[in-house]
C-alpha cells in the first residue's frame, strides 16, 4: 500500500494541495533490503525534504517493530503492515513511536475481535431497519460526509447492544469511506427531537465516543446536538467526563442553524427540511 506523505508542517485538508511525485527509498525488510516506494508532496525546500524523510523512518520503525513484536497481527489493510494507517496513528500520537505502536496493537486486535472487515449491511439489517442511525447521501458544506444518529428511534435493550455496537462501527466505516481525496473527517449529527428518558441510554453513548477515541481518533471533526430537550443535559453532564476531549467537538444548535450552515437546499437531509 502506498504511503502518502504530507509536506512539513502539515497542511490542513482543505489547504491547496501541490503535485506529488514518487520518491524512493532503501528500507529493511525482517529478511532482506527491499526497495520502498511511497508517494511525497513535492516539497521546494531542503527541511521539507528532510521532515518527510524522517517521517517516513519513522513510519518504517514502527513497521518494522510491529512485525518483530506482534507477528500474529493480522496484516493487509488496517493490519499491522498498512502503512497509511501507522502514519495516521503516529501523526495522531505526536509521532511517538512507542504510543502510536501501542495504540494500533490495540485498534488492530480489536478490528479483528469485533470482526469489522466482515459488517456488511445485511448483517445490521435488523437493527438499521428502526431508522435509528444512518450516512447521509451528501456531503456537508464542508465536504464532510455526515453520520446522523436520531435517538427518539433507540430504545435501550430493543437489541442485543451488540447489534447496536455492530451497526455504530458498520457507519462509521462506511462514512469513512466516503471521504473525498483531501478529507479526513466526517460530521455527527444527533438529532435530539423528540428524545425522552425511554431513549436514554449512557452506556451506548459511552460506546460510541471510546470507539471514536481509541479506534477512529481524529476522524469525527465535530458533533451536533440539535434541538436538545432538557432532559438530556443531565446525561450530557455525566457522559462529558467519559468522552474525554470529544465534548470539546460538540455543538448545541437547532435544526435552523443545520439547514443555513452545513447544508445547502437541495443537499440539507429530509428530515431537517422546511
Amino acid at each position: 500500500m502506498a504511503l502518502r506523505l504530507p509536506p512539513a508542517p502539515f497542511r490542513h485538508p482543505s489547504a491547496p494541495q501541490p503535485t506529488t511525485m514518487k520518491t524512493h527509498f532503501l528500507s529493511k525488510s525482517s529478511s532482506s533490503p527491499r526497495l520502498a516506494k511511497f508517494s511525497v508532496r513535492n516539497a521546494s525546500s531542503d527541511s521539507s525534504r528532510k521532515a518527510n524523510l524522517s517521517i517516513f523512518l519513522l513510519v518504517m520503525k514502527v513497521k518494522e517493530k510491529l512485525e518483530k513484536d506482534h507477528f500474529s497481527l493480522p496484516t493487509g489493510k488496517n493490519g499491522r503492515d498498512d502503512e497509511d494507517m501507522i502514519l495516521w496513528y503516529l501523526k495522531d500520537r505526536r509521532f511517538s513511536v512507542e504510543e502510536a505502536i501501542s495504540k494500533l496493537t490495540k485498534t488492530i486486535k480489536w478490528r479483528h475481535e469485533f470482526g469489522v472487515s466482515e459488517l456488511t449491511e445485511e448483517s445490521v439489517r435488523r437493527v438499521y431497519a428502526t431508522g435509528k442511525s444512518y450516512v447521509h447521501d451528501s456531503l456537508d458544506v464542508n465536504g464532510r460526509p455526515v453520520l446522523v444518529v436520531v435517538p427518539a428511534k433507540h430504545t435501550p435493550d430493543m437489541f442485543d447492544r451488540i447489534e447496536d455496537e455492530r451497526l455504530c462501527v458498520f457507519l462509521l466505516e462506511k462514512a469513512i469511506s466516503r471521504l473525498p481525496e483531501g478529507k479526513e473527517e466526517i460530521l455527527g449529527i444527533f438529532d435530539l427531537r423528540g428524545f425522552g428518558t425511554k431513549n436514554a441510554d449512557l452506556k451506548f453513548l459511552t460506546f460510541f465516543f471510546e470507539v471514536l477515541y481509541y479506534h477512529y481518533p481524529q476522524r469525527v471533526g465535530q458533533v451536533l446536538f440539535i434541538d436538545a430537550p432538557y432532559i438530556f443535559q443531565p446525561i450530557w453532564q455525566l457522559a462529558k467526563p467519559l468522552i474525554k476531549h470529544y465534548a470539546s467537538l460538540a455543538r448545541f444548535c437547532s435544526v435552523e442553524d443545520v439547514r443555513k450552515e452545513y447544508f445547502t437546499e437541495s443537499t440539507v437531509p429530509p428530515s431537517f427540511r422546511n
